[in-house]
C-alpha cells in the first residue's frame, strides 16, 4: 500500500529502536519521513552506538518511502526551532510527527531504594526523555496546523497503570501518556489528533545485543528469558503507526493510550517475520493474570467525573 504517499511525517529519535521500524513502517506505505536524532556517520552521541540517522533514512528510502535524515538534538530549544523553520520552508508543515526521544537505558535504576537514587542520572532521564517531548510539543506542533488529518504519537513503554520497577523511569513514561492525554485536549480545537503508543517486548538493537544474539537466532534468547518468546521487532509497532497515520477515523483514539499488540489486530498487521506477537494475551498466560491496561473505560471515567469533561463535550 501506497496510502501515506504525499505526507509528510517527523520521527523524532528515528536513529534506533521504535523510532526506527516507525520510520521504516511509514515508509513501506509511501510517506516522506524526516528522520532526526543524535548520532550521525560523521558523529555519534554519548551512547555511542554505531546506529545512525542516515542508515534509518535509506531504510524508509528502500522501503519505498522518501528518507529524509537531519541531526538534531531535541533537548536544545535553538536546535529545534530551527528544524521547525526548515521544514517550513521545504515542505510547508507536518503531517504526522511521532515523538520517540529516549535514550536513558543506561541511567536506569532497579533495585535502588529512593533514598538513594542518583539524582543526577534522575535529572538526565528527565531531561532526555520528557523534556525533549516539550520542547517539541513547543516547537514542532505549531507545524500540523491546517493538515489534513494531521497526527501527533507519543511512543510509551507500556499502557498499563501498573509500576514499571523504578521509580524515575515510571514517572517519565507514565508522564509522556499523560502528554498525550493533555495534547488531545489542547490541540482538538485545530482538528489534530494526539495519542499515545507502546510496543510489547521490543527486539531492538540494544536488547538483541543483551540477550548475546541477532535478529536471524534470536530465538536462542528464550533460553536466558522465556518472556523473550513474545517479543516483536520494531518493525512491527512501525506499521501499527502507519496504519493509524492512514486510518480516516484516527480521531476516535484522541487523547488513549495504544498498544501494538491491539492495532496490530484491528489492522491485520504482521511483524516482519509474518508473527502477530500479543504481549497482553502472552502475560496473561504466562503470570496468571490479565495485564491491566489504561483502557477505555478509564479514560471514559476521567472525562465524566473531572473538571476535564467541560472541554471534551
Amino acid at each position: 500500500m501506497r496510502d501515506l504517499e504525499g505526507r509528510i511525517a517527523l520521527v523524532a529519535g528515528a536513529t534506533r529502536g521504535a523510532g526506527r521500524g516507525i520510520a521504516t513502517g511509514l515508509g513501506e506505505r509511501g510517506a516522506t519521513v524526516i528522520c532526526t536524532g543524535r548520532t550521525t556517520r560523521e558523529q555519534r552521541s554519548e551512547l555511542g552506538r554505531a546506529e545512525t540517522i542516515e542508515e534509518t533514512a535509506e531504510r524508509v528510502t528502500a522501503a519505498g518511502g522518501t528518507g529524509i535524515a537531519i541531526r538534531c538534538d531535541h533537548a536544545v530549544p535553538a536546535e529545534v526551532e530551527a528544524l521547525a523553520d526548515r521544514i517550513r520552508s521545504e515542505h510547508g508543515g507536518l503531517d504526522l510527527v511521532v515523538d520517540d526521544i529516549w535514550g536513558g537505558e543506561a541511567l536506569m535504576e532497579f533495585g535502588v531504594p529512593v533514598w538513594e537514587l542518583d539524582l543526577d542520572k534522575a535529572r538526565r532521564m528527565l531531561d532526555g526523555a520528557l523534556w525533549t517531548h516539550l520542547v517539541n510539543v513547543r516547537h514542532l506542533s505549531g507545524l500540523l496546523r491546517g493538515r489534513e488529518r494531521p497526527l501527533w504519537i507519543e511512543v510509551t513503554d507500556g499502557n498499563a497503570f501498573g509500576y514499571r520497577g523504578t521509580l524515575v523511569y515510571d514517572l517519565v513514561k507514565m508522564a509522556v501518556i499523560r502528554l498525550a492525554f493533555d495534547l488531545g485536549q489542547e490541540l482538538r480545537s485545530e482538528g489534530i489528533t494526539a495519542l499515545a503508543i507502546t510496543p510489547g517486548f521490543l527486539r531492538s538493537e540494544q536488547m538483541l545485543d543483551h540477550f548475546g544474539v541477532t535478529e536471524a537466532n534470536w530465538r536462542d534468547g528464550i533460553a536466558v528469558d522465556a518472556n523473550f518468546a513474545a517479543s516483536e521487532t520494531p518493525l512491527y509497532v512501525g506499521r501499527c503507526v502507519a496504519a493509524l497515520a492512514a486510518d480516516p477515523d484516527v480521531h476516535r483514539h484522541n487523547g488513549r493510550v495504544l498498544a501494538s499488540w491491539d492495532v496490530a489486530r484491528a489492522h491485520g498487521i504482521v511483524d516482519a517475520d509474518g508473527r502477530r506477537p500479543h504481549w497482553a494475551e502472552h502475560f496473561a498466560e504466562a503470570y496468571g493474570r490479565p495485564f491491566r491496561a489504561a483502557d477505555d473505560d478509564a479514560y471514559a471515567s476521567w472525562e465524566r467525573d473531572s473538571s476535564f469533561a467541560i472541554v471534551t463535550e
